[in-house]
C-alpha cells in the first residue's frame, strides 16, 4: 500500500485551515496520482461544517499526533507457527529464513510464545530425560516426519503421552527388566526383541534401518494396539534425533513476553528495547499477530510525510511535527519558527486566505475546479477575509471568490451570512469552547502569546 501523505493544518483549525487541506490534497493527487490525504488537527467548528455540509464533502479524519509509530518501520512479516510442529521442522524454517526467533500462533492468528534458536539448542543439548518426548505429548505424526519414516501399524494421529525412550539392546530375556507400559521402543531387524517388546506393552514401536517387519509381528502389534514406525535411519540416528519431533508448544515462552502495536510511538518502543536482551520483539495490530522487529528496523522507519497549509509556526501544528518530515508549506501568515531537515517547497504570500493561494495552484498547473472544490475555496475566502472587510483583504482575494462563486454556484453574500450565522451560534457552547475555537499560539522572541478570534452576526 502506497504510504500517505498528510495534509494538515493547524490545531482549533477554522474554515480556511480545513477547506485547504481538503482541496490542497485534491489538487496534489490529481498532479502526481500519490496517495494525499487531507487531515485535522483539532474539532471542526459550527460554520466550517455548515460549509461541509452544504457542499456535502466529508470531514477529513482527525490525526492527533504525526509521531513515528511502529506501523512506519519495515516489519519483518515473519510468518507464524503452529505450537504442534516439531522443533525439528521450527529449526528447518529458523535456517532457511535466517531468523533467530519464530512466533507460534494460534488458528485465530493470537500470539500465543516464542521459540528461539537458543532454545532448541538447550533442548538438544539435554539428552538425559529419556521421558521427555512423552512428557511433551509428541504426536506419531511428528516423529514419522522427523525420522523420514513410515507408519507401519497404527494411527498417524495418534500422541505418545507418556513412557520413555530406550533403546532395545539386550537379550530379550532382559527386557522385561527395562521396558515399562507406555515406552517407545527403539529396535532393529531383530524378531525376538520386536515380539518381546510388545509384550511388556510398549506404545510404539521404531525399526530402524529400514528393516521389514514381519507379517505376524503387524498382526501381533495391531492387537496390541501398539504403532510400529518404519525409519531409513540407523539406531544410533534414530536415537538422537528422535527428540527433535517433540512440539516447539512444549518448551515456548509464554511468560512476559514483551510485544508492541502498530500504533505505539517509536522513541517509547526504542527505549524499551534498550532495556531488554531480545533480539526480535512481536508485533500486534489489536491483539493479533502481525510481524517481528529488532533493532535494525528501528533505523530504516520512515517519518510521517506531511504538508502543512494555512500555519507555519510549531505551537500552532499537529504534535510531533518535530519528527515529520514536512514536504510542504502553503500559507499566508507570517513566517514562524518551524525547521526542516531538507529543502521544502514554501510558499508564502500575502494574501487574506490560504485558500486563494491554493486557487492560484489550481490554475497554475491547469488543473479544472469543480463546483464542490469551488465552493470549499469561496467558503473559506469569505471566512477568512470577513466578506472582504479584514485588513488582509486583498484585489486578489475578491477576485477569486469571485469566479469561484460562480463556479459553486452561489450568491456570495446570502451565502456568507447563512455561513457566518451558522458560526456565531454561541449560545449553547461554554466559555472555553468559544475561547478556543479559533485559537492560535506565537513564538515571538523568548515569550509566547496566544490570538482568539469570535464572529458574532448581532449583539445576542
Amino acid at each position: 500500500m502506497e504510504k500517505e501523505i498528510y495534509v494538515i493544518g493547524h490545531i482549533n483549525p477554522d474554515t480556511d485551515t480545513i477547506c485547504s487541506a481538503i482541496t490542497y490534497a485534491n489538487l496534489k493527487h490529481k498532479i502526481d496520482g500519490k496517495n494525499y490525504q487531507p487531515k485535522r488537527a483539532g474539532m471542526i467548528n459550527s460554520e466550517t461544517s455548515y460549509v461541509l455540509d452544504y457542499f456535502d464533502v466529508e470531514k477529513p479524519r482527525y490525526l492527533d499526533n504525526v509521531y513515528t509509530q511502529v506501523k512506519d518501520m519495515d516489519i519483518r512479516r515473519i510468518e507464524g507457527i503452529s505450537k504442534d510442529i516439531s522443533l525439528k521442522e521450527a529449526w528447518l524454517i529458523m535456517q532457511r529464513e535466517n531468523i533467530v526467533t519464530l512466533p507460534v500462533i494460534t488458528k485465530k492468528n493470537t500470539l500465543e510464545g516464542l521459540i528461539t534458536v537458543d532454545d532448541i539448542t538447550e533442548i538438544n543439548m539435554d539428552t538425559y530425560d529419556s521421558s521427555l518426548l512423552g512428557t511433551a505429548g509428541t504426536s506419531v505424526r511428528n516423529i514419522v516426519k522427523t525420522l523420514e519414516g513410515e507408519i507401519v501399524v497404527g494411527d498417524i494421529d495418534e500422541y505418545i503421552k507418556g513412557g520413555k525412550v530406550l533403546i532395545a539392546a539386550a537379550n530379550p530375556d532382559l527386557m522385561e527388566d527395562y521396558i515399562d507400559k507406555g515406552d517407545v521402543v527403539i529396535v532393529g531387524n531383530r524378531y525376538e526383541s520386536q515380539i518381546s517388546a510388545i509384550e511388556m506393552n510398549a506404545k510404539c514401536l521404531i525399526i530402524s534401518d529400514g528393516a521389514d517387519v514381519t507379517r505376524s509381528i503387524k498382526s501381533i502389534a495391531s492387537k496390541a494396539k501398539c504403532i510400529i514406525i518404519s525409519s531409513p535411519y540407523d539406531t544410533f540416528t534414530v536415537a538422537r534425533v528422535i527428540n527433535q519431533s517433540m512440539p516447539v508448544g512444549h518448551f515456548m515462552r509464554q511468560n512476559s513476553l514483551v510485544t508492541f502495536n502498530l500504533e505505539e510511538e517509536l522513541n517509547e518502543v526504542k527505549t524499551s528495547m534498550a532495556k531488554l536482551r531480545f533480539r526480535y520483539f512481536p508485533i500486534l495490530d489489536d491483539g493479533y499477530y502481525v510481524g517481528m522487529i529488532s533493532n535494525r528496523n528501528i533505523l530504516g522507519a520512515r517519518k510521517k510525510q506531511v504538508i502543512l497549509v494555512d500555519h507555519n509556526e510549531k505551537t500552532q501544528a499537529v504534535r510531533g511535527i518535530e519528527e515529520a518530515d514536512i514536504l510542504e508549506i502553503i500559507d499566508h501568515h507570517r513566517i514562524g519558527n518551524l525547521e526542516t531537515l531538507n529543502p521544502i517547497f514554501f510558499r508564502n504570500q500575502p494574501l487574506g486566505c490560504t485558500s486563494t493561494i491554493i486557487y492560484l495552484m489550481y490554475k497554475e498547473n491547469g488543473v479544472e475546479i469543480d463546483k464542490k472544490t469551488a465552493g470549499l475555496l469561496c467558503s473559506a475566502i469569505l471566512s477568512d477575509t470577513l466578506i472582504f472587510k479584514s485588513p488582509t483583504s486583498t484585489k486578489i482575494d475578491v477576485d477569486a471568490a469571485n469566479e469561484l462563486a460562480k463556479i459553486a454556484a452561489i450568491d456570495i453574500h446570502k451565502y456568507a451570512k447563512k455561513m457566518f450565522s451558522a458560526g456565531s451560534d454561541l449560545k449553547k457552547k461554554k466559555p472555553q469552547e468559544i475561547l478556543q475555537q479559533d485559537f492560535k499560539k506565537f513564538a515571538i522572541g523568548e515569550r509566547n502569546i496566544a490570538t482568539a478570534q469570535v464572529n458574532a452576526m448581532d449583539k445576542d
